[in-house]
């Protein structure tokens, strides 16, 4: 007779370490919410998955557990196949769900059910524009109910795929316009749907199935860009890390590229300099085969700023050098459509970063200032970027009045931004220039930026660098 007595999930156990069983549950609800997940995480929870009673999470506490340890799969983390467990046709109650459980309640975007990934499929798969993507952005006028009653699933194929590339666009339009502290909640539900859709495996052809691919690796990219640019870094490390992990799935070397273009630029701002070297070394080696010479100018900018975070002055100057000589090609129809914001003003602003990280403020302040000229008005949030830049380069060079008259030109637009990485770094130029004899002019500033409120709200206060 074969035993039906549970095997102990040992792996899982091990990935709690010292924590108590409550400690983890609460970590685990904290990583719910932090991805817009909800669940009733408690100890009796984690035992049940560590003595094996719970083979298989349902898809909720899947993505928890993924977001949790990035780079794992379910058997890494000691669950059986999906499918071993519970079949589809069967209909049995939810593994996880308690004994007493008859009858499963209705499914919503949140639910803790087992029917759940269907209801984050259906939200793209019976549409062919980006209607229901805007929605879940907060954008339409759709409610979780209405989702919920849409027909069941059908084959994924060109109006779904359609509304995943759509909904990475509209994420980089708003952000462009608004910056991102309003968005990255949002942005999360697209993101899960697209990623359901990968887990559904029901494309018709392989050219969709490699869209699919791009389309929810660009989302992660664009979803974690979110994450770092209101200050969520563990986040953005987090999404950026599923980017990857999604392009080396799909084979896919401009979203390799994409990811290690991202990766070290967050290891950047969060203090990791040969990290970030690291990355965009790895970036141009993906890079160099797609033709792509602005690709490989923005690559090389990523290595200067984290050979300046190093203090080598001369690995810098060279990244700089071939960054120029890559950006001097020109553009070409193989450059990536996300690339649509690396222009001059980029350029200049990525030098005035690294400048200011070796501490030259003045070549900084040249480099921002040319930056503020070239930008693109359509780019609003990194208008105020590269003037709160400019604010903090201009400060610490001593050229006080101009640093005041540029920091009034950030709070001008700060009701239409919002970016803690942008207050950050207004934060951090005030406070040099409160250190200073005040004229008038930074003592008007000054007193504006309180008046203002402009001071850092948003979960880091760390002064990061421009995109």
């Amino acid at each position: 007779m074969v035993s039906t007595r549970p095997v102990p999930n040992l792996a899982f156990r091990r990935l709690r370490g010292q924590r108590s069983a409550g400690e983890f549950a609460a970590a685990v609800r904290r990583a719910a919410r932090e991805i817009g997940e909800q669940v009733a995480c408690d100890a009796r929870y984690i035992g049940r998955v560590e003595s094996g009673e719970i083979r298989c999470p349902n898809y909720a506490y899947e993505r928890v557990f993924l977001h949790m340890f990035p780079g794992a799969g379910l058997a890494d983390l000691g669950f059986s196949a999906r499918e071993t467990v519970r079949g589809r046709g069967a209909r049995t109650p939810d593994a996880d769900a308690p004994a007493h459980r008859t009858t499963p309640p209705p499914p919503t975007l949140h639910s803790d059910t087992d029917e759940e990934s269907d209801v984050l499929r259906r939200m793209f798969m019976t549409s062919g524009t980006a209607t229901v993507a805007a929605a879940s952005l907060g954008l339409g006028g759709a409610s979780a109910a209405a989702l919920t009653s849409l027909p069941a699933q059908r084959r994924v194929g060109e109006a779904e795929v359609t509304a995943v590339e759509k909904a990475v666009r509209q994420i980089r339009l708003l952000d462009d316009r608004h910056g991102a502290d309003g968005l990255y909640r949002r942005a999360a539900q697209p993101l899960r749907a697209a990623y359901a859709l990968l887990d559904a495996g029901t494309t018709t052809r392989r050219a969709t199935a490699d869209r699919l691919h791009a389309g929810a690796g660009e989302l992660a990219i664009s979803v974690g860009w979110l994450a770092h640019d209101s200050g969520r870094f563990e986040d953005a490390r987090s999404h950026y890390a599923e980017a990857l992990a999604t392009a080396r799935l799909a084979g896919d070397a401009a979203l390799e590229a994409h990811a290690f273009c991202n990766a070290s630029f967050l290891a950047r701002d969060t203090g990791r300099p040969r990290e970030a070297v690291r990355a965009a070394e790895a970036g141009q080696r993906a890079a160099r085969p797609l033709g792509s010479p602005r690709l490989l100018a923005l690559l090389a900018l990523r290595e200067a700023g984290g050979r300046a975070g190093l203090g080598d002055r001369t690995g810098c100057d060279q990244a700089i050098g071939r960054a120029h000589a890559a950006f001097e090609r020109g553009a070409t129809v193989s450059d990536p459509e996300w690339m649509t914001f690396f222009r001059e003003a980029e350029m200049e602003m990525l030098q005035a970063q690294c400048w200011s990280a070796l501490g030259d403020w003045p070549r900084a302040a040249r480099h921002a200032r040319r930056a503020t000229r070239f930008q693109d008005p359509h780019f609003t949030r990194n208008l105020a970027l590269y003037r709160a830049q400019l604010t903090g380069d201009l400060a610490r060079a001593g050229i006080a009045d101009e640093a005041a008259a540029a920091g009034h030109a950030v709070l001008d637009l700060l009701d239409q931004v919002q970016s803690s990485r942008i207050r950050a770094m207004l934060a951090s130029a005030v406070r040099v220039l409160r250190a200073q004899s005040g004229s008038p002019a930074v003592t008007d500033f000054v007193s504006r930026y309180a008046e203002a409120g402009a001071a850092v709200t948003g979960p880091s206060a760390r002064p990061p660098a421009a995109r």
